[in-house]
Formats: C-alpha cells, sequence, structure tokens
C-alpha cells in the first residue's frame, strides 16, 4: 500500500494518527476500525476505494497503535469516541461524509449518525449492533450474554491487559484466528498487530473501551432510531455477536438495509472484500 499517506489528526483534545488516500477534492469516507485491531483492519479496502475517487481517511481511534491514549477511563465513553469522529469530519470541506465502521468502529457510527445526522451522509456499519440494542439483548438472550462474557472480563483491573501481553499476545492472536476463516490474518498480519499491540499503555487504553462500555453508558435518547441512509453488512458466523442483533439494529433504521453472508464471520471485510467493497460502493453511489 506504498500510495497511503500518513498524519496526525488534532480533534476533541486528543491527537490521532490516521492514514489517508486518494483525490483530496474526492467524496470523502472514513473507515473506523474496532477491536483489537487499527487502521490496518481496513487493507483491503483502503486502495479499492481511493482508486474508485474518494478520500479515504482511517484514524486509528483513540487508545489505538499510534493515537494518543488518554488515561481515564471516561475518556472512552461513546459520546468522547463519536466526538472523535466528529472532528475529523470538522477537518474536511465536505459538509456530509460517508462513514464505514465495524466492530466497535461500527458502534461508534451508529452513535454519531444519530446525534450528528447533518454531517453523516450515508453509514455503513459491519457486524455491530445498534447502541440500544445490545442491552436489551442482554436483559432476555442469554445466549448472547454467554457469548459477550468477555465483556466483563474486560472490567477487571491490570488483569486482562496483562494477560494479552503475556507469550506475545498469544491470546489476541488465538481470538483473531480462532473465529475467523483460516488464511483471513497471515503471519504478516498478525506481526503488523503485535507492533500495534506493544505501543506504549495500547493494550490498557483498548480495553479502556470496555471499561467504558459499563462504567460511563450515557442516557439514551428517546428516539433512538438513526435515520440516516444505512447499509448493514452481517456475518452469520460470528462468534461473539448474534444474528438476532442484526435484525434488531436494522429495525432502528428507517432507511436501512440488511445484507447478511452465511457463510462469512466477524472479520467479514477481511474474509469477503469484493462482495464487500462492491455493496458499499454501490451504496456510498446511491444506488
Amino acid at each position: 500500500m506504498s500510495s497511503l499517506q500518513h498524519c496526525q489528526i488534532e480533534t476533541n483534545g486528543v491527537r490521532l494518527h490516521a492514514v489517508v488516500a486518494g483525490p483530496e477534492g474526492g467524496p470523502v469516507v472514513i473507515f473506523l476500525h474496532g477491536f483489537p485491531e487499527f487502521w490496518y483492519s481496513w487493507r483491503r479496502q483502503i486502495e479499492h476505494f481511493a482508486r474508485a475517487g474518494y478520500r479515504v481517511i482511517v484514524p486509528d481511534q483513540r487508545g489505538y497503535n499510534l493515537s494518543d491514549k488518554p488515561s481515564d477511563i471516561a475518556d472512552y465513553s461513546i459520546k468522547q469516541l463519536a466526538g472523535d469522529v466528529a472532528g475529523v469530519i470538522d477537518t474536511v470541506k465536505w459538509q456530509q461524509v460517508s462513514v464505514v465502521g465495524h466492530d466497535w468502529g461500527g458502534a461508534v457510527a451508529f452513535w454519531l449518525a444519530r446525534h450528528r445526522p447533518e454531517r453523516v451522509g450515508r453509514l455503513v456499519v459491519i457486524n455491530a449492533p445498534h447502541f440500544a440494542v445490545l442491552p436489551a439483548e442482554f436483559r432476555r438472550n442469554f445466549k448472547q450474554l454467554w457469548r459477550s462474557r468477555y465483556m466483563f472480563f474486560m472490567q477487571a483491573p491490570w488483569l486482562p491487559e496483562t494477560m494479552y501481553k503475556q507469550a506475545n499476545y498469544a491470546r489476541l492472536v488465538k481470538a483473531l484466528r480462532r473465529t475467523s476463516r483460516p488464511g483471513t490474518f497471515s503471519d504478516d498480519d498478525i506481526q503488523q498487530y503485535r507492533q500495534a499491540w506493544a505501543q506504549p499503555d495500547a493494550l490498557r487504553s483498548m480495553v479502556n473501551w470496555y471499561r467504558a462500555l459499563l462504567r460511563h453508558r450515557p442516557k439514551l435518547p428517546d428516539d433512538v432510531d438513526v435515520r440516516v441512509a444505512t447499509l448493514l453488512l452481517w456475518g452469520e458466523q460470528d462468534r461473539f455477536l448474534g444474528k438476532e442483533l442484526a435484525e434488531a439494529s436494522i429495525a432502528h433504521c428507517p432507511h436501512g438495509r440488511l445484507v447478511t453472508f452465511d457463510d462469512a464471520t466477524h472479520w467479514l471485510h477481511l474474509e469477503e472484500p469484493q462482495r464487500v467493497n462492491a455493496l458499499i460502493e454501490e451504496f456510498l453511489a446511491g444506488a
């Protein structure tokens, strides 16, 4: 990916490292990664959309890789995370941009689209539930609660990051590979992730996203619907998030469309890049 530019973006009181590609005058699309990734998560999308004429902006979200890592758990609340992206949008000339998010990045994108709809023209979310759906599922769906048990493990002080660091990040590597199709994460890919995880305070900050999820939950608005045009893509073999979350999430998107992939996992955009890229490109073009 030799055409990439690396830059720093000042936003919402932090500095985010970002990768930028594509023509400066092109319509802007921002890609948001999830846990435990960083900008490299979108390696199979960046050049495709840059070649299609889009100005592609892919930040390391706060706490990840080369971006700032505030020390307080409250600094990782969903309001702060969405505020970072809103600040990135404010740095571009376009009044509206498209936002694509996976996993935690999808959660941030949903929140941003609900609270700043005037800046989000089109929203694409990949294997991430609408922010009002997961708490409701926890109350009535024991299977999903069991699938999400790792979130409760993340609440312990210092233990999760200590365990993740052991044996050259063996637990994180195993989590990526055992929940994805064989070959999705190559040895070279894993080395890129290890370098990102090894950044000072990165593991603590990454885990703090989960700590803030339970300790600094924002009050939900009375109307939680996202009225931005939305495309929700879902790999049905997701080991973390059941398909019922996708169906409940799209119900909160009056202008939404759900596309499922029978044999893809949580890492859909890496396993099916051609199909995913084609669907997103068609959607961003207004089709």
